[in-house]
């Protein structure tokens, strides 16, 4: 499978629709009305809800290159100094899915941050056709996207959050962005990689120039990756790929491959949603930052 294939493959993989009947899903008007994206197709009328009980929570901004980035946040009410987690975008946007991983991260104990780093190209949540979406966020430079993690993390820590304990949480393209930031940035202290895509194509090198699996051996922080064995864009051969890259270069990584599991598998409002799966890679995720001392 070549690497542009691959980028295809992961993105038609998270869209397929099953065949459920129409009452498993929301409308389109009670969709865009809950803040989901319309472009990764229908949405799951039993998409998980995680209220704010017990939490500060919201929208703000931070100051970056070419303007005020909008971030949403989650943090435990009354905690002092929480560890602070990222949470790195899908190729949907900032909607309501993102939104409620980072209140379900709120409640582990951590200052959760959601950067709306597509800002730029404008409110991507609301692009209904996913042919309209991919131009803009395949435009993003590395180097722009590791510069708009750097101020929120920088926003973080101005909102009293652990300069000390820094992860970082990330779906699909943000499974990607997990991969490249643990190998770039010095404030991480671990990463989780939902099906982050792992072989970029040779088309994006010159916005992106190290793929996961070409800048492993300069990964500066642990990743626990979770795959879908039923992955079509990233099956697990290209997991067993990564996983020799990483070892024979001595870095600390952990892999591990749902065997009925596709890819999205963990996104709740979609069709591609594994409960079981899911419910265990939150687990796993949770018992890593707990590892290397992230989340208490």
């Amino acid at each position: 499978m070549t690497a542009r294939r691959s980028l295809a493959s992961d993105i038609s993989g998270l869209t397929k629709k099953p065949p459920l009947s129409r009452r498993d899903f929301m409308s389109a008007s009670a969709a865009i009305a809950a803040g989901y994206t319309l472009a990764a197709g229908p949405v799951r009328a039993e998409a998980i809800k995680t209220d704010t009980n017990g939490l500060d929570a919201g929208m703000s901004n931070v100051k970056v290159d070419g303007g005020e980035m909008p971030l949403y946040f989650a943090r435990p009410a009354n905690v002092a100094k929480p560890p602070i987690i990222l949470v790195a975008m899908e190729v949907f946007g900032l909607h309501e899915y993102i939104k409620d991983v980072t209140r379900r991260i709120g409640k582990l104990g951590a200052l959760a941050v959601a950067p709306d780093y597509y800002f730029r190209k404008g409110q991507l949540a609301g692009i209904s056709e996913i042919r309209d979406l991919m131009p803009l966020v395949n435009a993003k430079p590395d180097a722009e996207l590791f510069a708009d993690l750097d101020a929120t993390v920088r926003w973080a820590e101005a909102q009293g959050g652990d300069k000390d304990r820094i992860g970082i949480i990330g779906f699909c393209r943000g499974g990607r962005t997990v991969w490249e930031y643990c190998a770039t940035s010095d404030d991480v202290r671990a990463g989780v990689a939902f099906y982050g895509s792992l072989i970029d194509p040779p088309t994006q090198k010159q916005l992106w120039p190290k793929s996961p699996i070409e800048i492993a051996p300069e990964m500066k922080a642990p990743v626990l990756g979770l795959y879908g064995a039923e992955d079509q864009g990233i099956p697990p051969a290209q997991v067993e790929q990564m996983k020799a890259a990483l070892e024979a270069a001595g870095k600390t990584a952990e892999f591990k491959i749902y065997p009925s599991a596709g890819h999205g598998f963990h996104a709740d409002y979609r069709p591609s949603y594994n409960k079981d799966a899911a419910e265990d890679a939150w687990q796993q995720m949770a018992n890593w930052f707990k590892r290397w001392k992230v989340l208490a």
